[in-house]
């Protein structure tokens, strides 16, 4: 049977304005609300996996009332109230938090004045973050992490977690805008998703998970289907490249992409 739906937020979950109630282009919708009610009346447990910070996170895992949720792109894991640091060797200390080693690392600057008109810091949600450094433009990733790597700065990496909607700086993108979080190279939301599984002794096949990113895509490994909402396409058309067999993507975008995953895997177990 389904235990357990793991979902990113924004561009996945929620619609318009970071909305539980409006769709991809607005308009006011039930449907994710529907398809929470319909795993809460399974008993299925729904996971909150994203980018935000924690007290963003955990306040949308409360509204929902969840007890467990993944905050800083896998850097933070909460089950019932226990906190535990994903992020390796990067710990915090001596007042400091790993956000603040990652600024003394230089590596923030690096990327900044390596790809100029081409990446920025994501105002104002790159404020008052513990972990991650948060940044929007459109970038190689795996070639940033090159760089880091050139720069003996190994121990981070780039992550691109989807297209988001353009605004008047960094007008000369070739194309839409993508949001990217520089964290710690060992977190990811797949070992947070894969070490919540653990705790609560699910296996893959009794899991499936929902995203819109290329970050999202990473849990495929570790569950046993994953979904794609139906705007990860069409904001990416790439995203699909090497895909493992058991991804499948949604006819319908945000939160009716999400409805449309729940309801399919409870209708046919």
């Amino acid at each position: 049977m389904l235990r357990c739906v793991y979902t990113d937020l924004d561009g996945t979950l929620l619609g318009r304005g970071a909305s539980l109630f409006r769709d991809a282009d607005g308009l006011f919708t039930l449907l994710p609300a529907r398809a929470l009610e319909a795993c809460f009346r399974a008993n299925v447990e729904v996971v909150l996996k994203s980018g935000r910070r924690k007290a963003q996170v955990m306040e949308d895992a409360r509204l929902i009332g969840q007890t467990a949720y993944i905050f800083e792109m896998g850097c933070g894991l909460v089950i019932d109230g226990e906190e535990t640091m994903l992020t390796g060797d990067l710990k915090p200390t001596d007042g400091r938090t790993v956000h603040d080693l990652i600024e003394e690392s230089g590596a923030p600057k690096l990327l900044l004045d390596t790809y100029p008109g081409r990446l920025e810091y994501h105002d104002p949600w790159h404020l008052n973050r513990e972990i991650s450094h948060l940044m929007r433009g459109l970038v190689d990733a795996f070639e940033a992490d090159e760089l880091l790597e050139e720069h003996g700065l190994g121990n981070l990496r780039l992550v691109d977690n989807g297209a988001i909607a353009p605004k008047g700086s960094l007008p000369d993108l070739e194309g839409p805008p993508h949001v990217y979080h520089l964290i710690p190279r060992q977190a990811s939301k797949a070992d947070a998703v894969a070490r919540h599984m653990r705790a609560r002794g699910y296996s893959p096949d009794e899991c499936i998970a929902v995203g819109d990113s290329r970050e999202d895509l990473g849990v495929a490994a570790v569950v046993g289907r994953f979904f794609l909402v139906a705007n990860a396409v069409e904001k990416d058309p790439d995203v699909l490249r090497g895909a493992p067999a058991n991804v499948e993507v949604a006819e319908g975008r945000n939160g009716e992409g999400f409805y449309e995953a729940v309801v399919k895997v409870l209708a046919e177990r």
